[in-house]
């Protein structure tokens, strides 16, 4: 889930998700995707593994130029502040009241 998804970015590694189409509302699709729209991450559909599970895992394990662009992109996403943020948002609103 988005969990998941928030710990990659931190440890900033090359990632290949395989989601899971039959999870509520395909929301593993739609968080592999907002990755891989950032060039940060690869995915591959369930239905597409056979056909293309060795030749993108080759691909990834052979290109240091590819799991270093993934890595920084992914970094870029990563928000290691976000509990704090949550937190200093939540007391400016009880101030509020």
């Amino acid at each position: 889930g988005a969990g998941s998804v928030s710990e990659l970015c931190m440890v900033a590694k090359p990632v290949v998700f395989i989601p899971s189409p039959n999870v509520a509302e395909d929301h593993q699709t739609k968080n592999a995707m907002s990755l891989v729209k950032e060039e940060a991450a690869i995915m591959l559909k369930e239905t597409e593994l056979e056909e293309k599970f060795q030749q993108e895992f080759s691909a990834l394990i052979s290109s240091e130029t590819l799991q270093q662009k993934l890595s920084a992109n992914i970094l870029k996403l990563a928000k290691p502040n976000a509990t704090k943020d949550i937190a200093d948002e939540i007391e400016k609103l009880i101030k509020k009241n």
